[in-house]
């Protein structure tokens, strides 16, 4: 299986809004996939998520698709930096793991 976490820091907290507005239109669509498992937090302006998925093309169909795609093409209005990290795992990290782990990767900043 894979993992996929995911960080924004956004470039203010009124970019809160888009960011929900955004995630929800995600999350429908993350339902209708075949995803095995979805979490997500986040205070004022750093949001982090996590997916687990039994496939690759699975996760890549979903990320290239929908309301994902179109929140990636508007992600430089709303964020200052996104990471992103993929992995093989049976199971999501804790969150102080999943933090550990985007410590250690260089993400696009805006």
């Amino acid at each position: 299986m894979l993992a996929t976490i995911t960080f924004i820091e956004l470039k203010s907290p009124l970019k809160f809004f888009a960011l929900s507005k955004n995630a929800l239109y995600i999350i429908k669509q993350l339902k209708t996939t075949n995803c095995v498992k979805y979490k997500s937090t986040g205070v004022w302006t750093k949001h982090y998520t996590m997916t687990l998925w039994e496939r690759e093309e699975d996760m890549k169909n979903f990320a290239r698709s929908g309301a994902h795609l179109q929140a990636m093409k508007i992600s430089a209005s709303i964020a200052k930096e996104i990471k992103t990290h993929t992995y093989s795992t049976d199971k999501l990290p804790s969150w102080s793991e999943a933090k550990q782990i985007l410590n250690n990767v260089k993400g696009i900043q805006y």
